[in-house]
Formats: structure tokens, sequence, C-alpha cells
């Protein structure tokens, strides 16, 4: 084929291209709950399909090999995220959190399907709260106890909070896969450790 025609073509199929990027439509920018939701969403799936996989006759499992002493059972430790998820959104609110919530707080729930409902609950309460997010109030100052002096730090912690148990799973969050060559461990009584 001779330079000129090569030529043509190829500026014929350059032109093509650029007119097809040119026509598409920009994707909209990204908010601040959007943001915030890129690791909430995946560790709020991720804890949630975990409490569910876990059958009730193991919710009572509690480690005692090694260096365990007064740690929670499987479905204290669901209870105790939960309640620290209700915690971290009524502070959140300006409201009163729920207090002991390392003793699983003053929920009643105490059945594998109750704690689980209480569970779903409180991600809904954080999901709120994470959607009124901006940027006028994401360093304003929140009042109460646990972790975080305003919203950003509160909902920094109640991440941390709920992505902390499922590193001894072997899950790999996003961010971090591209630096690990290890297999993810397969979850069993003797990994799950809180």
């Amino acid at each position: 084929m001779n330079t000129p025609l090569r030529a043509l073509i190829s500026t014929v199929l350059l032109l093509s291209a650029l007119q097809a990027i040119a026509q598409q439509k920009p994707s909209p920018s990204k908010t601040i709950p959007d943001s915030i939701n890129y690791m909430w969403k995946m560790v709020e799936g991720d804890f949630t399909s975990l409490a569910e996989a876990m059958p009730e006759e193991k919710w009572s499992f509690k480690p005692t090999q090694g260096a365990f002493t007064d740690v929670r059972t499987f479905g204290e430790q669901v209870k105790h995220v939960a309640c620290a998820n209700e915690a971290w959104a009524k502070k959140l609110r300006g409201e009163k959190p729920p207090d002991h919530c390392d003793t699983g707080g003053p929920n009643p729930a105490k059945t594998r399907a109750e704690i689980l409902a209480y569970l779903h609950e409180t991600f809904v309460m954080m999901d709120g709260e994470i959607a009124k997010t901006k940027l006028d109030n994401l360093m304003a100052p929140v009042e109460g106890p646990y972790a975080g002096d305003n919203r950003l730090e509160v909902l920094n912690s109640a991440l941390w909070h709920v992505f902390r148990p499922l590193r001894p799973t072997g899950r790999i969050p996003p961010h971090e896969r591209h630096r690990s060559t290890r297999e993810p461990l397969v979850i069993s009584e003797s990994s799950v450790l809180f």
C-alpha cells in the first residue's frame, strides 16, 4: 500500500476515534458520600456477608488457643459492631449514643436473627448519615463519647471498626490488592479473631 493512502486511512481512523471520544458524556463528579461509600459499602457488604454466612451453631464460637482472654464470641462481636454503628450514627445526628457498646449495648437482640436485624438496621442508620455528609459539615465538630471530634473522624472510626474484624479473614481492600501476592486465608474457626 502506498504511503499517501496509508496516511489517509490513518487520518480517517484517528478522526473517527476522536469524534467518538468527543461525543461521550463526561462522568458526573463524585460527591463526598460517593467517595466515602467507595470503601464503606464494600466493608459493609463483607461484614454482613460474613455474619450471615456463619451458621447459628457457630455464633457462640470464641477462640481458646493462644493469647485469647476476655474475647467476644462471634455473635457478641457482630452485636458490638451493630451497637458501634448505632453509636456513631447517633453521635453524627447530635443524639445520645447507646452506652456500653463494648458489652453489646442496651439493644435486647440475643438470637442470630435478632442480631442480624439489628446489624442491618444500624448500617441503614450509618448509610443515612454518610448521605448527609457535605463539604460544609465534613470538619464540623461533633460532641459525645466514642472516637471522633468531627464528622470525618467519626466516619473514619466507624469504617475502621467494621473493617478491623475482617482483616484476619484474608480480605484485602481494593487499594491494597496490587501490593499483595499472598493468597487470601480461608475463613475457619482458628482464623476468626476478635
